[in-house]
């Protein structure tokens, strides 16, 4: 399992970090890493998932191609909601995010947009317009400022 220290390592997760994430024993993450035992089916699903990066964390390390990338599409002051907003993201939690549209901005902008993020983030990425919100949703309150 030489791929797992590799993967660890891109995460940028310490064994401890990961065994925190994925509920498994550091030192069962260094045997698994060094070839001396290989995980159960289970063991590997749980390091899988602790894997996948929390959506605050790779918004945060890829803020501006995130913007230029909404931007490309007719979208501007993108504002972060729901549970990476509030930082009880975890790995595999989406991305939520509400944007103002300009006025040729169609679905397929939106849905595009959002497959386009999704590659760069390696999350889920949900997109909603302001216009599509009435006056003091909850969305529109709870929105941060990327």
């Amino acid at each position: 399992m030489g791929d797992l220290r590799e993967r660890r390592l891109g995460a940028g997760l310490t064994q401890e970090a990961l065994a925190a994430r994925s509920g498994i024993a550091q030192p069962n993450i260094a045997a698994y890493e060094s070839g001396r035992r290989r995980p159960s089916e289970v063991s590997q699903q749980k390091l899988d998932a602790a894997l996948l990066p929390r959506p605050s964390e790779a918004l945060a390390r890829n803020r501006d191609a995130m913007v230029r990338i909404l931007t490309a599409h007719g979208m501007t002051n993108p504002r972060v909601f729901g549970s990476a907003a509030t930082g009880t993201d975890s790995p595999g939690s989406d991305l939520d995010l509400l944007a103002d549209a300009s006025p040729e901005l169609d679905l397929l902008d939106i849905v595009d947009a959002a497959a386009a993020l999704g590659a760069l983030l390696q999350v889920p990425v949900e997109i909603v317009t302001s216009r599509s919100l009435r006056p003091g949703h909850e969305i529109a309150d709870s929105a941060i400022p990327v």
